[in-house]
């Protein structure tokens, strides 16, 4: 359980966390390839390979979620395939109601991503998710993913923060790795980033199930300072 009375701000994560990385992850595993393979007349096998490679060449730096770097990288119109696979957009449980939950609390909420702003668009246009937080930053504003210190100083100037009262939810392990190396005292994983995939195992930071867990805490801890 977080201890509400030592968070000030939560800094939160979008895909994967908020948002049921489903669409994601069907977008960039499945559809990418087959439109490639489909638009150059490649196996979808060689597709798959030839992106794939480049993926984990390019993972963890700002390019891994640039969409106008994949975009002339596979000659396609990566913001339209966004657009065609938009019924997969959809909170995570409970996740909605946990963001409306610290407006109760009086909680700051920000929005911390490695999505590109194109693609928050996309989101935010099928999932109305910006109006329920108070900042909302992509990394790309500061040109450094997440996974660098550059990001949290470039935030901490933007939006300053007390690292030490400062909650993270984040479903990358290498960005809480690196908000745990810049002193954000609390970290919280998500056990199940895509639904349609099963809950992660052996995950190295403490492991949030359902917002709904924080939610209980919240108004357990409120209970308690009434009695």
């Amino acid at each position: 359980m977080i201890s509400w009375d030592a968070i000030d701000t939560v800094l939160l994560d979008m895909d994967g966390t908020l948002l049921d990385l489903v669409y994601d992850n069907t977008l960039w595993s499945s559809a990418l390839p087959e439109r490639f393979s489909e638009t150059h007349d490649w196996s979808l096998e060689s597709a798959a390979d030839h992106l794939f490679s480049h993926m984990d060449e390019r993972k963890g730096q700002l390019e891994f979620y640039c969409l106008d770097y994949w975009a002339e990288f596979t000659g396609l119109d990566i913001v339209a395939l966004h657009h065609e696979l938009a019924a997969l957009i959809r909170f995570r449980p409970n996740a909605r109601a946990f963001l409306e939950h610290l407006v109760v609390l009086e909680r700051r909420s920000v929005l911390v991503t490695n999505a590109h702003r194109d693609s928050l668009a996309v989101k935010n246009r099928h999932a109305n998710l910006t109006p329920l937080l108070d900042a909302v930053v992509s990394c790309h504003d500061y040109g450094a993913p997440k996974e660098s210190s550059d990001f949290w100083d470039a935030l901490m100037t933007e939006h300053p923060f007390d690292p030490d009262r400062t909650l993270l939810i984040d479903d990358n392990a290498a960005v809480l790795d690196s908000a745990a190396e810049y002193g954000i005292a609390h970290l919280l994983t998500i056990a199940q980033p895509d639904s349609a995939r099963p809950p992660r195992e052996d995950l190295k930071h403490p492991v949030l199930a359902d917002f709904q867990e924080l939610m209980l805490g919240a108004n357990a801890a409120s209970a308690d300072r009434v009695r």
